[in-house]
């Protein structure tokens, strides 16, 4: 309805100001619009095609509201400064401009006013930045109203100058939508504070011995985040993966914008390199750790290995049949002997086999 009331008036009224401000009210309109149903495609749960859900339609609008914004303030940019060339041939600005300036003035202060109580009592971030945005379209209305009056008084110039400062406030508006939107595309990360209040969130799990990779980009509203952890690298994996899961879920409890942490888990510092993966699988090694003992797979009952540099230390649970103390100390002697300059082993630590019952 004040679309209509503009045009109508400031086409009659010959003042191209109010003219201007039609446009900026028009592509509030447009701008709910593509808001209302990007919100709802992104508020879509996630599917086979979209494994991190629809977040990004929200982004997609807010890249095409921006070009559209800026396209539209351009155009009145461009009309305006014709205009202005050419003052003594404009006709007078009639009345009415000012007294349908005035009413879009309050009625778009109400809008904010009106916006700002629900968003408060809802608490929705979306919400609270359209009531601003409703603000600072009631500031353009100001402007306007101030042009069309200085042209009432015979500033001619007055109108064409408050279209030229609203065409460059949408064009502003535009370009700041497509450009967070084009950040956004191209996964720039959070800000310095923001990784950092993160970074510590993460680095206080108990558990975790340090974080040596932090990653983080956006998704319409909410952000997702990589992170590489630390742990003792003779935790067993279960222990590891509940290290990671606990810091996962402290980010998310502690960062409510956060919409989901991928926990890397470490034994060591792999920024420094990764030798382990050069090192033979496990079965190569298990093979090679037999000959060394100089005992079959079935006089071993388990083995772990960690893979830490670009050696392996392994530690060996005997079978029963090695109960006996002074035989499992005559074969870690014959161990040390052989694995003095051993290309894969560092070190083979014999665990005490327990006698059967």
């Amino acid at each position: 309805m004040l679309t209509a009331i503009q045009i109508v008036v400031g086409w009659i009224a010959n003042s191209q100001a109010l003219i201007a401000d039609a446009m900026h009210t028009l592509s509030d309109i447009v701008a709910d619009a593509f808001v209302l149903v990007a919100n709802r495609k992104g508020a879509e749960a996630a599917d086979a095609e979209h494994p991190y859900g629809h977040g990004r339609y929200e982004t997609a609008a807010s890249l095409v509201l921006g070009l559209i914004l800026a396209g539209t303030g351009t155009g009145i940019l461009v009309s305006a400064a014709t205009r202005l060339q050419d003052l003594g041939s404009l006709p007078p600005v009639g009345v009415a401009a000012i007294w349908a300036a005035l009413l879009t003035l309050a009625a778009k202060e109400g809008l904010f006013r009106y916006m700002l109580v629900v968003a408060e009592r809802l608490r929705s971030p979306m919400l609270m930045a359209n009531a601003w945005h409703a603000r600072a379209d009631a500031l353009s209305s100001l402007v306007v109203a101030i042009g069309i009056g200085g042209a009432l008084l015979g500033f001619g110039f007055g109108g064409a100058v408050a279209a030229i400062i609203v065409g460059a406030m949408i064009v502003k508006a535009g370009a700041r939508f497509a450009w967070d939107a084009i950040r956004e595309l191209i996964d720039t990360g959070l800000s310095a504070e923001e990784v950092a209040a993160i970074r510590a969130t993460i680095a206080a799990t108990p558990g975790v011995v340090s974080m040596h990779e932090l990653r983080t980009r956006r998704m319409a509203h909410q952000v997702l985040v990589d992170a590489h952890v630390q742990v003792n690298p003779r935790i067993s994996v279960s222990e590891g993966h509940r290290v990671a899961e606990s810091a996962r879920r402290r980010v998310l409890a502690s960062h409510p914008e956060v919409l989901d942490v991928l926990v890397h888990v470490d034994a060591e510092n792999d920024l420094l390199g990764n030798a382990a993966v050069e090192m033979p699988d496990r079965q190569i090694l298990l093979d090679h750790l037999h000959e060394l003992l100089g005992i079959g797979p079935g006089d071993i009952a388990h083995t772990t290995l960690h893979y830490l540099g670009n050696r392996v230390e392994a530690e060996v649970h005997l079978a029963a049949a090695f109960a006996d103390t002074e035989r499992q100390e005559l074969l870690q002697r014959h161990l040390a002997t052989r694995l003095v300059g051993d290309p894969w082993f560092s070190d083979i630590r014999l665990c005490k086999a327990v006698a059967p019952k």
